[in-house]
Order: C-alpha cells, then structure tokens, then sequence
C-alpha cells in the first residue's frame, strides 16, 4: 500500500469516527443530563421521600413558547415556598385561540443547573404530548419535590431559589388526530 492509499484510508476511517460519534452524541448528552442534572436537566421519582426537612426553598415558574407555538400558556402561580423534600403541586394552563387542533411537548428545565440534579419530577404534563381542540383550555399539573440530598452538595447547598422553566413546541399531530385537522377533510374516491 503506497503512502498516499494509507493516508486516504486513515482520513476514511477517520471521517466515519466522526459521523458515527456525531450520531451517538445526542442519546449520550440526553442521558448524561438526566443522570447529572446537567444544563438544569431535572429528575423523575414515582413519590416525594419521607424525609422533609424544615429549610424551605422559594420555587418560581416560568412559561415561554417557541416561535412557531400558536399557542396562549403560563404558570396559575409564579413562585411557592416549599420545604425541601415536601411535595410541590403547580399548576400551568394552555389555550389554544386558533381554529385547528394543534399538538405541543414541553421541553423544560431548572436554574441554577446546580439544582438540576435535585429538583425532582413525580408527574408532569411534559411527560407527554399535549393536543388542544380549537378554542380549548386546559390547566396541567406539575407535581415534584426537592431532594433533601441537596443540602449536602457543598455546591447546591445554599440554592435559596429556583426557577422551573417551560417551553411549548408546536409537534406533528398524533395519527388518531390528524384527520381531524379540518371538518371538511375527506377521502374522494
């Protein structure tokens, strides 16, 4: 194999390296966040502890929608005082002013990332997708927690506040609802 074949094979291999990792980098980072809270990536439990300390934490909500989110959505409460490992209940409403039915997912996350890791989901309706009728509203409920283990994070451990943040995202309707985008659809033989 002369110089010039190895070099090209090396850079082949190389190139397909970095395709294959390009690939692999969002299912990493999406799990290195949930497992770390990294970037504000909060967690999710089936229950609040038992354990409930007396220090409380001043939590705040925040609405936002992407450019494209025809969409009216915010929080019913700005902030709550809860005690760190005590079970947090807010509550967001939608309303979709348009007359079609559109579809939307959260995405979501804390700040300080510090608290990422501690701030803690048991339901959310950002756990799935949301599909609002023409003209309907809707309140949804966030239940979470903050980890008692917080307080031992030498970092996290004086978070006095923090912000719990939504965005909505217009997403494709699911099939089920897609034929009812418009009364007058139908199939012409």
């Amino acid at each position: 194999m002369t110089p010039q074949n190895k070099t090209a094979t090396l850079l082949v291999g190389v190139a397909a390296t970095m395709l294959a990792a390009s690939f692999a980098a969002v299912p990493f980072y999406d799990w290195f966040c949930r497992v770390t809270g990294y970037g504000g990536t909060t967690a999710t439990a089936a229950a609040a502890p038992d354990h409930v300390l007396d220090r409380t934490v001043l939590i705040r909500f925040d609405a936002s929608l992407a450019a494209d989110m025809p969409w009216e959505f915010k929080p019913q409460q700005h902030e709550m005082t809860v005690r760190i490992g005590e079970n947090g209940l807010a509550f967001y409403e939608a309303y979709n002013p348009t007359d079609r039915v559109v579809a939307g997912t959260a995405s979501y996350n804390v700040a300080p990332d510090l608290a990422g890791g501690y701030f803690t989901k048991i339901q959310c309706f950002c756990f799935t997708e949301q599909v609002l009728q023409p003209g309907e509203r809707i309140v949804m409920p966030v239940s979470f927690y903050v980890d008692p283990s917080i307080v031992n994070d030498p970092e996290a451990g004086n978070i006095a506040e923090i912000t719990l943040s939504y965005t909505f995202h217009e997403t494709p309707l699911p099939e089920q609802q897609a034929g009812l985008r418009t009364p007058s659809a139908t199939v012409a033989n």
